[in-house]
């Protein structure tokens, strides 16, 4: 048995079938298909069902499968291994961070990074949390910062530091310039635009509003970051986002809430189990050493 057949047995199960797995791949569909052969050969059974209209793994197939993708996950590290320099002169750090955390959080950290080690080739990717945790869980990226209540258990959680959430508005609000601090009550009889249902971050809001007894006048929900900040920047509605988004060059002005604030922990990423890189290692040090809470 060769690597190449575990790569054309996940190419199957990945395409739902010959044809696509054999274009991707790049090799004819005999070719393919006298591979999997050979491997069914070696390993005794039917790995895929060839009898209906599409190619499906059977139950031992799919057991086959799960541990032939973590075998070349497994090899894809090791080779990470052989190449990583300790002394940080080359390499690459493929890093992650939910959209909110990359609003405020992406340039300082980036701006630390590289001034310490300049020869690291950077990979930033904004994602979901459900991505990003299938992102390290399949080695396809090195770590994140995301949130605390990580749901793969073959995802390792690194305390960071604790975010703060706040109510915020831009110059259009009446509250823009005002210094008083905002009770439930008047919390209430705002107009409010939110993050959509979807981001981790709303679930935080929302467990907010039923902690204070608020029912929020939701008028408008975003699935983006930055549309989020525009739609606060030219209108009179108000927000709730981490606090230091609140910039003074957005144009967007924190105003205090009564009583606690909402906050959420935020956390370091990996792999468990998992050969972390030189750059992995000292990134984790450098968001360690900003504090940001």
């Amino acid at each position: 048995m060769l690597l190449r057949h575990l790569r054309y047995l996940l190419a199957v199960a990945d395409h739902g079938g010959f044809t696509r797995a054999a274009e991707a791949l790049h090799v004819s569909q005999p070719t393919l298909s006298q591979q999997i052969r050979q491997l069914e050969e070696t390993l005794g059974v039917s790995l895929f069902d060839r009898t209906s209209r599409t190619v499906k793994p059977t139950d031992a197939g799919q057991a086959y499968i799960e541990c032939a993708r973590r075998v070349l996950i497994e090899l894809e590290a090791g080779k990470r291994a052989l190449h990583d320099v300790k002394d940080l002169s080359r390499g690459t750090l493929r890093l992650a961070m939910t959209p909110t955390f990359m609003a405020y959080l992406v340039g300082p950290l980036v701006r630390d990074f590289v001034a310490r080690y300049p020869n690291i080739h950077l990979e930033v990717f904004e994602l979901s949390m459900d991505d990003i945790e299938t992102g390290l869980a399949q080695d396809s990226l090195d770590i994140a910062i995301a949130f605390d209540q990580v749901r793969n258990p073959d995802i390792e959680s690194i305390p960071a530091f604790t975010e703060t959430l706040g109510l915020m508005v831009g110059q259009a609000h009446p509250l823009y310039e005002s210094r008083d601090t905002v009770t439930h009550d008047q919390v209430a009889q705002l107009q409010f635009a939110l993050l959509g249902a979807d981001f981790f971050t709303r679930t935080c809001i929302d467990e907010y509003f039923t902690r204070a007894q608020i029912t929020p006048k939701v008028a408008i929900e975003v699935n983006s970051v930055n549309t989020l900040l525009e739609v606060i920047r030219h209108t009179a509605m108000a927000t709730i986002l981490p606090e230091p988004i609140a910039t003074s060059d957005r144009a967007l002005r924190m105003i205090p809430l009564a009583g606690e604030a909402p906050q959420r922990g935020a956390a370091l990423l990996r792999r468990k189990n998992n050969y972390h890189s030189a750059a992995a290692l000292a990134f984790v040090q450098v968001v360690l050493a900003a504090g940001m809470s």
